[in-house]
């Protein structure tokens, strides 16, 4: 956790307007940000432990703020308010972000309203190619996705996983190379690419919003639903914890749409980008199960899951969970899933 006299000193060079505002450190909740209040102002800085995106420490800041900028328009994102650039005091910079009030998801319930937030997201129009940058703008976005899952795959030997669920992810692997192998694809718009749960805050008039925006990209918006409702999404976080049935999920894909403009492009392509977003996630826990024992690094620049950057309990908690979606029940629930789905 950044101390908040770091906070301060980075906001006093930058001559910002709260850079007397009392710092209130929120819980540590996730592992590649820390988050405190401005007390009084409606702001949050979001400090980077490390760049998910495997960025520069600038580039990373640049990145991020595009994210806020781009999926605030669709009314259901924080508002990006400014940017303390990288520093001595803060050597990975902060952003400056509208503070959401509200309360965390509760699912089922609130299935609908987030259905509805990443509709309004995925409804945004696409820009013209030239205004895509910086955000990841693949001509293939399902062969990106696939060099993803096989460079993360490269870790589930040292992973140690199952047979089991290891015959399992390989056997979804093939057929992720099958999918790929097809000529047609759905058209490209924004997504968050982190839309699980535990990401969205519900405000007192029932409105979801998305406020954790640092990897949105331009691709298939039916990895956003995945990463909405998959298990492993709803068990993530422990204020929205959830194991949803497989006909809530369906009636959230129904209920998303019934809302998202041009949304009859991908109805067919639902149930196997759901499988591409599920291996980008339980490959994404075999590279933590190994780089989170690593000493954390020097340099404010790129990408670094280790577990020093994080508290002790949100590090046991992230473990418990990886722990689960590699063993072999975890694995089967979600294949079991997934035929249920394609049937």
């Amino acid at each position: 956790m950044t101390p908040p006299a770091d906070l301060r000193s980075a906001l006093r060079s930058a001559r910002s307007p709260w850079a007397e505002a009392t710092l209130e450190p929120l819980p540590d909740q996730g592992p590649a940000h820390a988050h405190v209040r401005l007390v009084g102002s409606g702001l949050l800085a979001r400090i980077p432990k490390q760049s998910q995106m495997k960025l520069a420490a600038a580039d990373n800041l640049a990145y991020q703020a595009a994210c806020f900028e781009r999926a605030a328009a669709s009314g259901h994102a924080p508002r990006l308010h400014g940017l303390l650039p990288p520093s001595a005091a803060l050597p990975r910079g902060a952003l400056l972000v509208e503070e959401i009030v509200g309360r965390a998801a509760r699912l089922p319930h609130d299935l609908p309203a987030i259905a509805e937030a990443l509709a309004a997201i995925h409804s945004l129009a696409l820009p013209d190619a030239a205004a895509r940058a910086p955000l990841l703008d693949p001509a293939d976005p399902l062969a990106l996705l696939r060099d993803e899952i096989e460079a993360q795959a490269a870790y589930f030997d040292a992973a140690g996983l199952a047979p089991q669920a290891r015959a399992a992810i390989e056997a979804q692997r093939r057929e992720l190379d099958r999918l790929c192998a097809r000529t047609e694809r759905p058209p490209k718009r924004l997504i968050a690419f982190d839309a699980h749960p535990g990401n969205f805050i519900v405000r007192a008039d029932g409105r979801a919003v998305l406020v954790d925006l640092e990897k949105a990209r331009y691709s298939l918006p039916p990895l956003d639903l995945a990463h909405a409702t998959l298990y492993t999404s709803t068990t993530w976080d422990v204020a929205s914890h959830a194991v949803l049935s497989v006909d809530e999920v369906r009636a959230f894909q129904q209920h998303w749409l019934s809302r998202c403009a041009g949304a009859e492009a991908w109805r067919g392509w639902l149930v196997p980008l759901r499988a591409a977003m599920w291996l980008w996630s339980v490959s994404w826990c075999a590279k933590w199960r190994v780089t989170s024992s690593q000493p954390a690094q020097r340099s404010a620049d790129g990408e670094d899951w280790s577990a020093q950057r994080s508290e002790a309990g949100l590090v046991a908690h992230v473990r418990s969970r990886v722990d689960d979606y590699l063993g072999a029940p975890g694995v089967g629930r979600v294949i079991e899933e997934l035929a249920a789905l394609a049937a």
